[in-house]
Order: structure tokens, then C-alpha cells, then sequence
């Protein structure tokens, strides 16, 4: 269970796979001295871990993972919203294409975020982190719902 009630939290227990990335292990590259995620750096210093903000940084590509990161949780978000007002109103018989498009969009700006981010490789030793190995996870996981959603029915009785 969440330690704390925030957004983030319900959205990890909805059906929103590219999420669980950015708030469960948050660490897209890591060295010996420095673990960076999406919104800020851990360095080892001193013998203690210091955090720095990315907000300062001139790196553009961040910006970009950043923002299709956010853009893919919005359009899974407003899927499933989405898809909750379809079972009510779509005739039966007819596909939650709407849904699935959205669903879609997604997988794409999941895509998008973790293909610049492996463009644009750090020039040090390191490995990449538990959140980019889960973001590309997301990224087929996000696809075949968005495949669901475009092959299923809704039920006619």
C-alpha cells in the first residue's frame, strides 16, 4: 500500500502501466555516483546522497522525456474515463475505438519518452535503471490494451 494518499498512488492501482515507472523505481540511469530519474539527480558526495532539481538543466531531451511522460499518463487517464462512460452509452455490438485511440496515443508518448531518452545516451559509464527497463515494459504493455480496446465488443445480450 501507498505510505501516503496522492495521485500518484491511485493512478499506480488503476490500469495505468506507464506510471508504475515514473513514482515506483523512479532511477533511469544509474552509475557508481549518480542515479538520475526524469525530474531531478541523486549524486554521491561526501559520503551522502545529495538530490539536484532538473529544472535548471539545458539538456532540451529532458524537457521532451519529461512532457511525454506527463502526456501519456493524461491520455491514459482520459481513457479510462473514457471507456467507463462507452460501457454505459456505446450500443451494443459496436468497438471502444475511442478508447482504443487514446490508449494508443499513449503507448506512443511512452514510446517517444523513452526512445529520446535512449537517443541521447550519457557519455559516462553507467547502466540504465529499473524505471527505463519498466518504461519500454509500459510501452508493450500500453500497446496490446490499446489493441483490446480496439478488437473488443461491447457484450449484446
Amino acid at each position: 500500500m501507498c505510505a501516503e494518499f496522492d495521485a500518484g498512488c491511485v493512478q499506480t492501482f488503476l490500469h495505468i502501466p506507464q506510471k508504475l515507472p515514473l513514482r515506483v523505481f523512479k532511477a533511469w540511469w544509474v552509475t557508481d555516483t549518480v542515479s538520475t530519474d526524469l525530474w531531478g539527480t541523486w549524486e554521491f558526495q561526501s559520503s551522502e546522497w545529495h538530490y539536484f532539481n532538473l529544472k535548471t538543466s539545458p539538456n532540451e531531451f529532458h524537457q521532451s522525456v519529461q512532457a511525454s511522460a506527463v502526456l501519456a499518463c493524461i491520455f491514459s487517464i482520459l481513457a479510462l474515463f473514457v471507456f467507463v462512460a462507452q460501457l454505459f452509452t456505446l450500443p451494443k455490438g459496436q468497438r471502444f475505438t475511442f478508447t482504443g485511440i487514446l490508449q494508443l496515443i499513449s503507448c506512443l508518448c511512452v514510446m517517444i519518452a523513452a526512445s529520446v531518452y535512449t537517443a541521447e545516451l550519457h557519455g559516462e559509464k553507467g547502466g540504465y535503471g529499473h524505471a527505463y527497463i519498466l518504461a519500454w515494459i509500459s510501452f508493450v504493455l500500453t500497446f496490446l490494451l490499446a489493441l483490446t480496446y480496439l478488437i473488443l465488443r461491447k457484450k449484446s445480450e
